[in-house]
């Protein structure tokens, strides 16, 4: 809206039918403005409209279907990415107590940056006492045993950034041995899974927060190797397209196990059944990706 003055809803639907938009059911739309902001829903329409004009076909349909199709999306991607999370978190917890005892994450000799570490700790200190009253393990260490919770619990208390920026700051033999475990064997192992964890974070934090998926472009663009990028298609000049989610789900396809990634593509193909009116391409899909991916 032009002019940033309060419009009610039927104002907000007397513009989108000057901009040539056909709206079938008032109600339904109305219902749907009001419960998810004109603003927000807006950006799920500029692949309908060349500025401020609808294409003839548009209908308000279009947009509640990618709406939704890009709220469930999310959902089905928080679900796996969960799933990583945890298997980092674990897999780190293993290698680093292994190495310097359950406790030993309270040195901070044992990291490269020390000033990055206290930031993890301080943040990870404060939602201890925040979770304190509420948590079973947390009271169990430090009401019932009064002692240093060890890594392997201490460990959720962190966020995937969290875990992911101590992956960073931890010597290069723990790296490289928990990118072992998730079969990164070569020199570059441990650089490649830090940048998958950094990948993961950027997507699971848009996920958490609602933010739209579709037709976004990323700056911070997936680290894919030469394979995974001859399954990226070309933009409009040729190009391969890395700019779009494919690309992340990719890398998610490296970290997870072949029956977690399966599970998550007929999530998405179940989805895109349910929905045929949203394009993948916009989401960065070749068309053969049911095949390819």
């Amino acid at each position: 809206m032009p002019d940033k003055s309060f419009k009610t809803i039927e104002e907000q639907l007397e513009i989108l039918r000057s901009r040539g938009l056909t709206i079938d059911d008032e109600d339904v739309a109305k219902e749907f403005l009001l419960w998810n902001n004109y603003y927000r829903v807006s950006g799920y329409s500029l692949t309908l409209r060349k500025n401020d004009i609808f294409y003839k076909s548009a209908v308000f349909q279009n947009i509640m279907d990618i709406y939704n199709f890009d709220h469930e999306l999310r959902h089905i991607l928080l679900q796996y990415l969960e799933v990583i999370e945890v298997q980092l978190k674990s897999v780190y917890a293993y290698e680093f107590t292994k190495a310097h005892g359950s406790t030993g994450y309270l040195d901070a000799s044992f990291f490269v940056n020390e000033a990055r570490y206290e930031e993890i700790i301080k943040k990870a200190e404060l939602q201890k006492s925040q979770r304190l009253p509420h948590e079973a393990y947390l009271k169990h260490f430090v009401n019932d045993l009064q002692q240093d919770i060890p890594l392997w619990a201490y460990v959720d208390l962190l966020t995937i950034s969290d875990i992911s920026f101590l992956y960073a700051i931890s010597e290069q033999p723990i790296k490289a041995a928990v990118a072992r475990t998730f079969g990164l064997t070569t020199d570059r192992g441990a650089s490649i899974l830090g940048s998958y964890m950094h990948s993961m974070t950027i997507i699971r934090n848009l996920c958490a927060h609602g933010s739209r998926l579709y037709n976004r472009l990323f700056e911070q663009k997936p680290s894919l190797n030469k394979a995974e990028k001859a399954l990226l298609m070309k933009n409009s000049r040729g190009e391969l397209d890395n700019a779009h989610l494919y690309g992340f789900l990719l890398i998610m396809r490296r970290v997870l196990s072949e029956s977690e990634f399966n599970g998550l593509k007929e999530s998405i193909i179940t989805l895109t059944k349910k929905y045929p009116f949203v394009r993948m391409d916009y989401y960065g899909f070749r068309s053969d990706w049911q095949q390819k991916l």
